[in-house]
C-alpha cells in the first residue's frame, strides 16, 4: 500500500493533496511523510509518535484522522472508545507539535443490514460530538468525521459523515497484484 503510494506521488502532479487510508505500519511512515497530506487510520499512541517524528524532520504538520474501531469485525482496526480516552489524555500525545488530529474515521461492519450500518454510525457521529466538546472545543480544525465507502454512504451521510470514501464506485473495484515466491 505505502509502495504504490509512494510510486503514484511520484507519477502525478505535485499539488494533489494524497490520503493514506489503511492499517500503517510504524516504519513505513518515513516514506511517506515528505508528502502525505493526511493519515486516515491512526490506531495508536506509538503511530502518533512515529508521524510526528518524521513530520518534525521535514519541517510539516501533518493532519490525521484517528480510526475508531466500530464494526463487529475481528478483521478491522482501530481504537476502542477506552483507548481513545486514554490517548487523549496521554501527556505524550498533547507534547506532539507536528500533528494535527482532525477527526476520527470508522469502517462499518460489511454487511447488508442497514440497521446495524445506521447504528454503528451513529455510535461514532455521538463519540466524534463528545471528543469534540471535550477534547477540542477550542479547536476548529477538528472537523472531520469520515464514515461510509461505496457501499453505504448514504447511510453514513445521513448519520452526520463529512467525509466518505468512494474509491470503488469513482475507479471501479481495485485488482491487488499477488507476486509468486521464485
Amino acid at each position: 500500500m505505502v509502495q504504490e503510494l509512494v510510486e503514484k506521488q511520484e507519477q502525478l502532479p505535485k499539488d494533489i493533496q494524497w490520503h493514506l487510508i489503511g492499517h500503517l505500519q510504524t516504519n513505513k511512515v518515513k516514506y511517506i511523510a515528505p508528502f502525505i497530506h493526511m493519515i486516515e487510520s491512526v490506531d495508536s499512541i506509538k503511530l502518533l509518535k512515529e508521524i510526528n517524528k518524521h513530520a518534525l524532520k521535514h519541517d510539516r504538520i501533518i493532519d490525521c484522522l484517528l480510526q475508531i474501531y466500530i464494526a463487529d469485525e475481528d478483521s478491522k482496526f482501530g481504537l476502542d472508545h477506552t483507548e481513545l480516552i486514554e490517548l487523549l489524555r496521554d501527556e505524550e500525545f498533547s507534547s506532539l507539535q507536528n500533528i494535527r488530529i482532525r477527526g476520527l474515521m470508522g469502517i462499518a461492519t460489511n454487511t447488508d443490514n442497514e440497521k446495524v450500518i445506521k447504528e454503528e454510525f451513529y455510535e461514532l457521529k455521538m463519540l466524534f460530538d463528545g471528543v469534540k466538546s471535550s477534547f477540542f472545543r477550542k479547536e476548529d480544525s477538528f472537523d472531520t468525521l469520515s464514515m461510509g465507502m461505496s457501499s453505504d454512504y448514504r447511510l453514513a451521510i445521513e448519520q452526520g459523515s463529512t467525509m466518505i470514501r468512494l474509491g470503488s464506485t469513482v475507479f471501479g473495484k481495485r485488482v491487488i497484484k499477488h507476486f509468486k515466491a521464485k
